[in-house]
């Protein structure tokens, strides 16, 4: 009869989503910004300063202006999901959110699809090419701490008017890495133009 009882209550428990906690939640975060991190840095080690300032025509940008991009991006995305946390959550607004981690992923690292940088994310020079690996490697290290130890609730804070629509915080941070990746892929491209020095 015991048993009995326990398997019927086996069966109520899985009928149920139990929510995974916070530090669950966070792995895909933590796993894309850290490998997105490892593959960045792997592709520019051992570069000449030749090969990092090379650029395959006079309007493409050359290996270090692509992560010059990713480190000036990285900043204000992360500067504006501060600001979204820093209000009130709001669990209501979720159902204004359409799209699934994955998609946010999969559309953001897609190169096919062409987008113009806003004015403030653009390279702008006036920094080393050691210094701005530098900045990236530090700016990143500040973000995987930042949700490896923060109490934030980024499930509960949406913001309506992204380029994707409405996506709660933990996906413009995931918007973020899928955008290193996405310019990784093109400073790749630029070291497999027919003119990079070898």
């Amino acid at each position: 009869m015991k048993i009995s009882y326990l398997l019927v209550f086996v069966i109520l428990c899985s009928a149920f989503v139990i929510p995974r906690p916070p530090q669950e939640d966070r792995s895909l975060l933590l796993t894309q910004l850290k490998e997105t991190k490892a593959n960045l840095l792997k592709e520019v080690a051992g570069l000449s300063e030749e090969q990092l300032k090379y650029k395959p025509a006079p309007d493409r940008w050359s290996v270090i202006e692509c992560v010059e991009h990713i480190y000036r991006t990285e900043g204000g995305l992360f500067a504006w999901e501060q600001q979204l946390v820093s209000a009130p959550a709001d669990a209501s607004k979720r159902s204004l959110i359409k799209l699934t981690d994955e998609q946010i992923i999969a559309g953001v690292e897609d190169r096919s699809k062409k987008a113009k940088a806003p004015e403030e994310f653009v390279p702008a020079g006036g920094q080393t090419s050691q210094q701005i690996i530098a900045g990236f490697v530090a700016r990143r290290d500040s973000l995987i701490n930042y949700v490896m130890n923060s109490k934030d609730d980024l499930r509960n804070h949406v913001v309506e008017q992204s380029p994707l629509g409405p996506i709660d915080a933990y996906q413009l941070l995931l918007l973020d890495a899928a955008h290193t990746n996405r310019h990784t892929q093109q400073l790749v491209e630029v070291k497999n133009s027919a003119g990079f020095p070898k």
